[in-house]
Formats: structure tokens, C-alpha cells, sequence
């Protein structure tokens, strides 16, 4: 297949020299004209996108992309992470719960959870990288006045650096507008088939304070969430509800028609009551807890951006300061089967910041180029507190702690990021084009133990059953510092570009990706309960893969179709992966060999007839590791020819219908259909015990969901009904890889009804 998508690539030059044999400037007008008749004639609008940090047409920029304006993110009540993976093919959200997101993307993924691990699609909101390791909570923003979502699939790491291993999500908020007042909102009220009542209430404003030049665009947004999944520990109905509000404000100052500055601060706050895994054998929507899980996040954003219009090119220079906030509570207790008290609570803060300077050349013309350089700074400080409970200890006469806490310890990690880069893209005709860019850059992470803290022999007395013992104590932790892991090296794209017709453009690409090193929190520790176990390991190195796609993107039969189409082969290789020691269930990370995802992907957009719109998507993927040692197949549970955790196939369908049902109103009703296949939650052996099945692993069940919706919309105010999950489908989406989780089975969100409000100033 790899022979075959570099062919593919290498004849793209012959035929389309072969194709083109005018001038340069007859051709420049010729295409341009011909685009022109196109965009007039279209029923599919052109969409303009930024993924290569200019402005271009979708069809002519040569990555596989999604990209949803904020009218198509209403229209399909997406207000966060939770749709979007669905709209876009070869993409699977794995949802522990709220707060807890990690995307696959073309199968690279060796489980749906990552803990260690930073996830393989890189998530970016605006500047700021926020995707995070998979044992950390992030936040799921609200997905209110934003621009527009891109959704770019495959390596992306020369312009959007390490973690974009397979994909990068683009969160892009909308500026002010100077020109004119503006406000809007929108109010959401649903109820659930199990649970309580849905609220989300969204506003938006925007203020020119200079005509023309000043603005302040000021958005603020709030959700109440009822839950649907019961606690059996606690004793709550309805546990995961959800409570999240925030808002962000933008001031754009516009002096002339080559400056432009641009201040942005958000704030936003994500509360879970519960987390949404549940447990089978207690029911469909039941969980078993002492206490709630708790994953909330609570982000604030200051972001500066510069830009100043140079003869030629546009310089761009974008600072980013971000504090984070997260809390990780979790009952590990599962670990024993519930034999005794075993949680963690950890409170966890980041500070971040972000800095790129970039300079990108005007298009028109034989070259079009960038260059940039780009600095990130991350501290994490994690709070580790291990807890019992007061009714145990005293059931069992176990004394000597100074609380329900037997282990308590802190570390940071403080993790860098320098990297310069530059794309040039040379035209050989208007129809004809090849683009390289390459990223080199330099990554460290270092791990630091603070002072202070305790540990006790609590499990060793607990696991083994002893009574009106008194607990021993260790001495505080004394300050260390870890082994600094650095990395440093080029990512690389190289893509050839030919436009048979105005219409339609296909490429032919090759593409690197990579995620920086990783340090384990609990280096070199061993095992209270079974010595003998695992030495938990310092780390692992990067891990890097190379893409192979070849694609074509164009409009059809007039402009009532649009359609693109990716096939690609991808070698990874030096796969992180995360495993879990067994006696403990304390988790590290290593690298094992490699894996190759090969697949198609297709998008289609079509108007059969006068107000009827179909979208459809589609994916076919094979994913499997490929280069195993026997020592990594022992510490990791890998084996040859396993399967990667992403599905074979998976698509939806959307059918829209729109007319007048009278003057001055405007009619819509669309049904949607998306389908996910099963695939596994991790590798089928236990980590340290070779060849011995691991007890928690499963697949998720091959699932189908429908939704539909109908709404009206006046001069002002939008009026629309909607269900989701309309035939209450109740499949397991989600399976955690970890035994520590009494309720490791995410399901389906249960049928829920509703209508939104809508209105636009």
C-alpha cells in the first residue's frame, strides 16, 4: 500500500505538466475566471479555512479537514466535544466522563483513556495548546460564538508541533466586529429519558466603541446538566450531573488597515458531580463509589495577538498565558475487589505559556511561504493524597495516621518546548503546486519530588487482613529532582498538489508527527505488596510515525456535490503506551515497537433537490502492532497483530429539509444517523505477566444512534424541537483499561428531548 500511495503521488507531476501548457499569466486568469463561473454556480459555498495559517479554500489546501461554522455546530446542538466526532470521519471520542476526552483519529491510539500519555490529536483553543495527559481532567469547552472548528486529520506537527500525532482539533472564537452592533443568544431545555432537566443558556454581545476600529465582543454562557447514572455507593439518583459557566471577552483595536491588535481573556469552570462510568453487573446506569468522583477543571485564558500587514506579508505575533486547575478524585477500590478503603485525591495545577511569532507572505504570485518560531513553557504541580475512611480504620482498629490519609506527596514537572518552521509552497502552474515544510524543534520534561509528605505501611496492612494494628509511618519526603528526558528533532511535510479542473484538486502527501518524552511520576518505586513486581520505569521516549495520503477534493454536477476522499498509510513506531503494575495498579508509561493504520476516508455534501441537503461520512480503518520484542510484549500486555483501540468502520448520515412555510419564515427538519463500529479498550495480556489474559479487557459495543430536529426560524428568533438518541440506544461506547475502577463502561447518553430558542440582534 505504501509503494502505492507514493506512485500515486509521483504521477500527479507528469500528468498535470502534461495537462497545463500555457503561460503562466494565461493560466492565473484562466483559473481564475473558471473558479469565479464555479462559485457563482455552486449550491455548495466554498469554506475558507486556516490551517495553514493563511486563509484558503478548503478544496485547495492538501490535509484531510472538517471544518464547522458555528450556524452548522447550532443546527446539530453541538455545544462541546461531544458531536463533533461524529461529523468528522476517522474520528472516535473515548468519554471516561466529563472533562475526560481523549479523540482518535485514524487508529493511533492504544487505548481510549491514555493515562501518562498525551493523546495523540492535539487540541488547540485558538494559540493555546490544551490537550493533556489521559490521567488528567481538561476542560471541555463550550463551543459558543466560535468562528469556526476544524478538525485537521493525519500529522500536523510542522505547523502545530508535538502531540499533533495524528490530527489536530482547531477551536477558533470569533473576533469583534467594529463595523456594527451585534448580540445574540440562545437557551436549550431538554429532559432525559433517565434523569433530570437539561439547561443551557448562551449570550453574546458585541460593541463597536470606535466605528471601524474599536470593538469589545463579550460572550457568557452557563449549563445545568442533569445526570442519569446512579451511585449504589453513595446513594444518589442522578450523580453525574454537570455545572458548568463561564464566558470570555474580546477587544479588537483596528487603527489603520496594517495594525491590528487584538486582548483576549476567558474563564471557564467545568463541576461533574459524579464521573458517568458505570457497572454492569449493578445496571445499566448504576455505579458503586464511597464518594463521588470528582474530575473538574477550571481554566483562565490571557491571550495578546499582534498583526501587522507588511508590503507582501503579515506578521503575526500571539502570547498566551493560561491557569488551569483540575481535580482528580478517584475510588480505587475495584483495585480488591471493594476489600477495604483505597482512593485518590489529587488536585493538580497548571501554568502555561504559549508564544509564536510567524510571518506568512500575501497569496498570489509563483511562492507563497511562512516562517515561524514557537515557545512553550508548562508547570505541573500534582498533590497526591491517598485516603481510607474513618469507618474503616476504626472498624479494623488500625491507628497511627493523622487523618483518613496514609500517603500524601507532592511533584511537579516542568516540560519545555522550542521549535522553529517554515512551509514554502511553489506554483508551477496556477493548477499545479508542491508545498515542504518542516518543523525542528527541542523538547524536554523534567519530574521533581517536593518536601514533605508521608507514606505508611496502610496497604500492606489492609490488603492481608490485619486488625488493632497500629500504622507505621515513614519519614517525609525529602526534595529530588527526576531524570530530565530531551528530545530534539524535525517533523516534515512535503505535498504535490494538481487541479485537473477549477473544480477539483487531489494531492498526494507525506507527513511526520511526534509526542515529546515522558516522565513517570512514581520512577523506580516498588511494589508495598508484591516486591517482586515491577520496577515502575523512568519513562519513555518519544515516539514519532510518518503519514502516507493521497486525496481528492471537488465539486461535481454543478456544484450540488462536494465531496473529498483520503487513503493513507501510516507507520508508527516507538508507540508509547500505558500499562499498570498489578499488585498496586500504579500506572507508567513505556514504549514498545510499532504499528501500521491503514484506511479511506470520505465526506460528501450533496443537494439531490431544491432544499434538500445530504451529508454523508465514512471510514474504514485497519490498525494493528506490527514490531514487538518479547520483553516489550512482557512489560506492556501487547502482542503481535493486536488490534489498535479504534473501530473499523464508522460514518453518519444527515438528511436536511428546508423551506417557507409562509412568508418571512424559513422551515428546517433534518434526521442524523451515526454509526461506530466496536474495537478494544487495550492490549489483551496483563503488563508484567506474560501471556496472561488481562482480566479488563474488552470491546465496546458496534453502535447506532439517531437523532432528529425541526425548527422554524422568523426574522429574529429561531424556534426549534429536537430528540437525540431518539431510539434511546443504551450500547457501551467507552470501556476503561484500568481494574482500579469499580464502573469502568461508558454508555450512551439516554434519549433526550428538548427545544432551543434562538435570537440574533
Amino acid at each position: 500500500m505504501k509503494a502505492l500511495l507514493l506512485a500515486s503521488a509521483c504521477l500527479l507531476a507528469p500528468a498535470a505538466v502534461l495537462a497545463s501548457g500555457q503561460a503562466w499569466a494565461q493560466d492565473q486568469s484562466t483559473a481564475s475566471q473558471g473558479e469565479a463561473r464555479d462559485r457563482q454556480d455552486s449550491h455548495v459555498e466554498d469554506v475558507i479555512v486556516t490551517a495553514t495559517r493563511r486563509a484558503e479554500r478548503l478544496q485547495d489546501v492538501p490535509v484531510s479537514i472538517t471544518s464547522l461554522s458555528q450556524e452548522e455546530l447550532n443546527a446539530r446542538g453541538i455545544v462541546n466535544y461531544d458531536g463533533l466526532a461524529t461529523a468528522t470521519p476517522g474520528v472516535v471520542l473515548n468519554r471516561a466522563s466529563a472533562n475526560f476526552n481523549n479523540f482518535t483519529a485514524r487508529g493511533i491510539a492504544t487505548n481510549g483513556y491514555g493515562a501518562n500519555l498525551q493523546s495523540t490529536v492535539a487540541i488547540y483553543l485558538d494559540e493555546l495548546p490544551i490537550s493533556s495527559n489521559g490521567n488528567s481532567t481538561i476542560l471541555d469547552p463550550t463551543l459558543y460564538d466560535v468562528e469556526r472548528i476544524e478538525f485537521l486529520r493525519g500529522p500536523q506537527g510542522t505547523l502545530f508541533g508535538s502531540g499533533s500525532l495524528a490530527g489536530a482539533l482547531r477551536i477558533l472564537t470569533h473576533s469583534p466586529d467594529a463595523s456594527r452592533f451585534d448580540a445574540s443568544a440562545l437557551v436549550d431545555l431538554g429532559v432525559m429519558s433517565e434523569g433530570g432537566l437539561r439547561q443551557r443558556y448562551n449570550a453574546m454581545v458585541n460593541l463597536p466603541l470606535i466605528e471601524d476600529q474599536l470593538a469589545l465582543r463579550v460572550v457568557g454562557f452557563s449549563r445545568h446538566e442533569g445526570g442519569w447514572v446512579d451511585n449504589v455507593g453513595t446513594g444518589i439518583e442522578d450523580a453525574n450531573s454537570l455545572v458548568q459557566y463561564g464566558g470570555r471577552a474580546i477587544l479588537q483595536w483596528t487603527p489603520n488597515d496594517r495594525l491590528s491588535a487584538r486582548l483576549m481573556y476567558s474563564h471557564e469552570i467545568s463541576n461533574p458531580h459524579d464521573s458517568s462510568l458505570t457497572n454492569p453487573n449493578l445496571g445499566e446506569y448504576a455505579r458503586l463509589t464511597d464518594r463521588p468522583d470528582r474530575f473538574s477543571s477550571d481554566m483562565a485564558n490571557y491571550n495578546a495577538t499582534i498583526e501587522y500587514q507588511f508590503d507582501g506579508a503579515r506578521l503575526t505575533s500571539s502570547s498566551t498565558y493560561s491557569d488551569y486547575k483540575g481535580l482528580f478524585f478517584v475510588d480505587l477500590a475495584g483495585s480488591y475487589g471493594q476489600a477495604f478503603p483505597f482512593a485518590l485525591d489529587a488536585d493538580a495545577t497548571d501554568n502555561t505559556f504559549v508564544q509564536e511569532l510567524r510571518l506568512v507572505s500575501d497569496p498570489g504570485g509563483r511562492f507563497d511561504w511562512s516562517v515561524g518560531g514557537f515557545y512553550f513553557r508548562k508547570r505541573r504541580d500534582v498533590d497526591y493524597n491517598y485516603r481510607s475512611n474513618p469507618e474503616f480504620l476504626a472498624s479494623r482498629g488500625l491507628t497511627g495516621l493523622p487523618d483518613e490519609y496514609y500517603q500524601r506527596f507532592g511533584s511537579y514537572f516542568v516540560s519545555h518546548e522550542i521549535a522553529a518552521f517554515g512551509q514554502l509552497t511553489y506554483r508551477f502552474t496556477p493548477d499545479l503546486w508542491i508545498t515542504g515544510g518542516m518543523r525542528y524543534g527541542k523538547t524536554d520534561a523534567q519530574g521533581f519530588t517536593k518536601a514533605g509528605g508521608y507514606n505508611s505501611d496502610y496497604l500492606t496492612l489492609a490488603y492481608w487482613g490485619f486488625a488493632n494494628t497500629p500504622i507505621t509511618m515513614t519519614a517525609p519526603y525529602e526534595a529530588a529532582a527526576g531524570v530530565k528526558a530531551e528530545e530534539d528533532g524535525p517533523s516534515y511535510r512535503v505535498s504535490l498538489s494538481w487541479r485537473p479542473t477549477s473544480a477539483i484538486t487531489t494531492y498526494g502527501a507525506v507527513s511526520t508527527g511526534f509526542r515529546p518524552p515522558i516522565i513517570n511520576a512514581q520512577a523506580g518505586t516498588i511494589s508495598q505488596i508484591d516486591p517482586n513486581d515491577i520496577v515502575i520505569p523512568t519513562g519513555a521516549t518519544s515516539d514519532n510515525l510518518i503519514n502516507y495520503e493521497i486525496g481528492v477534493k471537488g465539486r461535481w454536477f454543478g456544484g450540488k456535490l462536494y465531496a473529498d476522499a483520503a487513503l493513507y498509510l501510516i507507520d508508527w513506531n516507538d508507540i508509547q503506551v500505558q500499562a499498570n503494575r498489578v499488585s498496586d495498579s500504579i500506572q507508567f508509561a513505556t514504549n514498545i515497537g510499532g504499528a501500521t493504520s491503514k484506511g479511506l476516508e470520505v465526506s460528501l455534501v450533496a443537494l439531490p433537490a431544491s432544499g434538500w441537503t445530504v451529508a454523508l461520512t465514512g471510514s474504514w480503518n485497519e490498525a494493528k502492532v506490527d514490531d514487538l520484542t518479547d520483553m516489550e510484549a512482557a512489560i506492556s500486555g501487547a502482542v503481535m497483530g493486536a488490534r489498535l483501540a479504534g473501530p473499523k468502520v464508522s460514518g453518519s448520515l444527515r438528511v436536511n429539509y428546508e423551506w417557507q412555510p409562509m412568508t418571512g419564515v424559513t422551515g428546517n427538519a433534518s434526521v442524523a444517523v451515526s454509526h461506530v463500529g466496536s474495537f478494544p479498550n487495550a492490549f489483551p495480556n496483563t503488563p508484567g505477566h506474560p501471556l496472561t489474559p488481562l482480566p479488563t479487557y474488552d470491546d465496546t459495543d458496534s453502535y447506532t444512534v439517531v437523532n432528529a430536529n425541526a425548527a422554524f426560524a422568523f426574522t429574529q428568533f429561531t424556534v426549534g424541537v429536537y430528540v437525540e438518541n431518539l431510539f434511546d440506544d443504551r450500547s457501551v461506547n467507552y470501556v476503561h483499561p484500568e481494574a482500579f475502577i469499580d464502573s469502568r463502561y461508558g454508555r450512551q447518553r439516554p434519549r433526550t428531548m428538548g427545544v432551543r430558542v434562538g435570537y440574533e440582534f
